[in-house]
């Protein structure tokens, strides 16, 4: 397959051509080759340092890029934002080359001169689906410092044993009778506060008057009586197995499609409101040891092959944003197309999107972080 490394050959080729006419057909193409080759070579022994969600750092996924460049890639897990801006701000410049983070959290990440600005020339945008070629929250004073890697729509989770369809239409099911004391939150204010918000037709959810923002606050603490714990990414997948929650509000596929896995009877929805995209993006970590290494390994796992292996990560599945990862994810992965919805001859993921339901993860615009954070801490206290 064609990677999306391949875009890069472009301005070799066009050097290779001033070089002199003379230099052509397969002259010019081994010439090519044989740097491409030589740069591997180069980064032979090196180590590559990740900074990720975990799940990452798994073998099916980093093994191919290893194996190509004769690396090895190193990944430190953290699990949320504010562990991640943790450490980040408190190592040396050095320590991390590749930095995945979520796309509200970029704007963190350049706000504190964490990562770098990117050349969008490096990396295959042009197979993206337009709605993500320039991705808003990527992009900052009109210059690039993250890539889309993979993203998944937020809703409710909810075990299909106990209720149907119909229930989880609305996110008004939150106040039904029959899940007092079963709804379960992932304990994190933006997407549990933000599917609230939509569910009081705040549209964009994050970016809401004060008045907007005290109802939203009386609304979540309605739920007290209703909630039945606040969980941790492991917990939450626990709470949800063995029935201690019947629901979670503010998570999605990413937790319902490896339990199901299991053979627990868990779905995600998106209901009637609407619903939040969480994103997950790659950037290069200021002083970076191995910057054209780090590079190589966004194009590498943006590219088609890169897509696929993300895509199907067993710690949590994603959709993927480009169309030939598609492609290629229905020749090689028909079933988990489907499971996924990425498929172009039927209804998939993109649908949600273009009927306007689906607003993407952000941070507060009216209010600060640390308003919604005490907002979050008063519910999980009362």
């Amino acid at each position: 397959m064609t990677s999306s490394g391949n875009r890069s050959s472009g301005n070799s080729r066009r050097s290779v051509l001033k070089w002199g006419a003379q230099l052509a057909g397969g002259a010019a193409t081994g010439l090519v080759l044989g740097r491409r080759f030589a740069a591997a070579q180069d980064y032979k022994g090196k180590v590559l340092n990740m900074l990720s969600w975990p799940g990452h750092g798994d073998p099916a996924m980093v093994g191919p890029f290893e194996e190509k460049y004769g690396v090895k890639v190193k990944v430190k897990e953290y699990v949320g934002g504010d562990q991640l801006l943790a450490i980040v701000n408190s190592t040396p410049p050095g320590t991390y080359d590749v930095i995945l983070a979520d796309a509200e959290v970029v704007e963190e990440l350049v706000a504190a001169n964490q990562i770098v600005q990117l050349n969008p020339n490096d990396y295959a945008f042009d197979q993206y689906w337009p709605q993500f070629q320039r991705f808003e929250p990527h992009w900052h004073d009109g210059k690039l410092y993250a890539v889309m890697l993979r993203f998944g729509y937020l809703g409710i989770a909810y075990n299909s044993k106990l209720l149907s369809p119909k229930d989880v239409e609305s996110y008004k099911v939150l106040w039904d009778s029959k899940v007092k004391g079963k709804v379960g939150w992932f304990d994190w204010y933006l997407p549990s506060m933000g599917v609230l918000s939509l569910y009081l037709a705040n549209r964009p959810p994050y970016d809401i008057s004060n008045a907007a923002f005290d109802k939203l606050k009386s609304t979540l603490l309605s739920l007290k009586s209703q909630t039945g714990g606040y969980f941790q990414m492991a917990d939450l997948f626990s709470s949800l197995s063995n029935e201690q929650v019947w629901l979670v509000p503010g998570i999605g596929d990413w937790v319902a499609l490896l339990l199901e896995d299991q053979g627990h009877p868990i779905k995600a929805v998106v209901p009637n409101e609407g619903g939040l995209q969480w994103t997950e993006s790659l950037s290069i970590a200021r002083g970076a040891p191995n910057p054209e290494l780090a590079r190589e390994y966004i194009r590498f796992a943006t590219s088609p092959d890169g897509q696929v292996r993300t895509a199907t990560l067993k710690s949590y599945a994603a959709a993927i944003p480009n169309k030939e990862g598609w492609k290629l994810m229905a020749e090689r992965m028909p079933q988990w197309a489907d499971r996924l919805r990425l498929r172009t001859d039927q209804r998939n993921v993109m649908d949600e999107y273009k009927e306007g339901k689906i607003f993407i993860r952000k941070l507060p615009k009216q209010q600060s972080i640390e308003e919604w954070n005490e907002a979050w801490t008063k519910f999980k206290s009362a």
